[in-house]
């Protein structure tokens, strides 16, 4: 059973993250680096990641924490944080509110609970797997018979054509009713509060997976990868609701 104490902690952790965060959103001083991989990274990326680690550390010291700028630590405890202090930098320091805050905590190695936390917007929508809030208001995924009438996003539509099968998403997206790049977490927030029914990505780290998957069960959603296997760990992410799940993954998988 998950302890009340690290869900409270949690937020806390969203909280102050969120504080050091707001200053740096469409400040025309801010500073955007390229790491190794090519994505972009600023000060609030990696003054965010610090300071959710040092608060853990003191709070929590046996446990392991996962970060995507500064590594794993203790990955193999039986307690361990996943964080993304800035899932959607490229929408970040273009002044776009469409990123978040991840947190997640592991047990064993998979997630029981995670937090989408948007600092501009002051959304903060938390889930364990059975229930999902968003604000404190308890959340559900929005019922959709056919994928004529859903909502379909994803955070950038090259990626597919790059890293699954391209025609096979082209012809799933023109199915759609509307098609978004209403991306990175911020569209599984939009997907577990009731305002999208189809939110997929095909290239995916831990970090960006982790909390996502407590978030959206909790609010009645299906989360797997792009072939319909296990959510976590994995490389990629489908989420939708349940009418439309099994219709999705045969879609993006044809040919």
């Amino acid at each position: 059973m998950l302890p009340e104490a690290f869900k409270r902690f949690a937020l806390d952790l969203a909280e102050a993250s969120g504080d050091f965060i707001r200053p740096y959103f469409a400040n025309p001083t801010l500073t955007v680096e390229t790491k190794s991989d090519l994505s972009p990274v600023t000060a609030a990326d990696r003054g965010a990641e610090e300071l959710m680690r040092a608060r853990i550390a003191q709070a929590f010291p046996d446990h392991g924490v996962i970060g995507e700028e500064f590594g794993t630590d203790r990955g193999d405890a039986e307690w361990v944080w996943v964080l993304d202090p800035i899932d959607g930098t490229k929408s970040f320091m273009t002044a776009c509110p469409l990123f978040g805050t991840l947190i997640a905590l592991l047990h064993r190695g998979q997630p029981v609970l995670g937090l989408i936390h948007q600092p501009i917007l002051r959304q903060l929508m938390i889930g364990d797997g059975t229930t999902t809030t968003l604000n404190g208001r308890a959340v559900r995924v929005r019922p959709c018979a056919s994928l004529e009438q859903a909502t379909l996003l994803t955070s950038d539509p090259f990626n597919p054509g790059t890293f699954q099968k391209g025609p096979a998403f082209d012809r799933l997206a023109r199915k759609a009713r509307l098609v978004r790049t209403w991306g990175d977490c911020y569209g599984y927030l939009l997907l577990s509060g009731g305002w999208a029914d189809v939110m997929l990505d095909p290239i995916m780290n831990p970090w960006d997976i982790a909390a996502l998957v407590p978030v959206v069960r909790g609010a009645g959603g299906i989360i797997t990868d792009w072939q319909g296997g296990p959510a976590y760990p994995a490389s990629s992410t489908i989420a939708t609701c349940p009418e439309l799940h099994a219709q999705v993954v045969a879609a993006l998988n044809e040919g």
